[in-house]
């Protein structure tokens, strides 16, 4: 094992996008994984989030940089 974040991506990614296609040309590789990239980074919760999806993890974070600076 190298980097078992890099291989347990590698490997959700195999099974979740490129076991269940068959890209009929790289234009349309490239508009489904773009798909699943844009489902995985901001609908799917991520347990090393908190079971939450990056994109609210992302507004939670700012927000919460922006009650602090605020603050301060």
């Amino acid at each position: 094992m190298q980097n078992g974040h890099l291989e347990s991506f590698n490997g959700k990614f195999r099974d979740e996008c490129l076991n269940q296609h068959r890209f009929l040309s790289l234009a349309d590789a490239r508009r489904l994984i773009e798909a699943w990239r844009d489902d995985d980074h901001t609908t799917r919760p991520h347990s090393a989030l908190g079971q939450v999806a990056p994109a609210v993890f992302a507004q939670r974070l700012a927000a919460s940089a922006d009650l602090s600076s605020q603050a301060a």
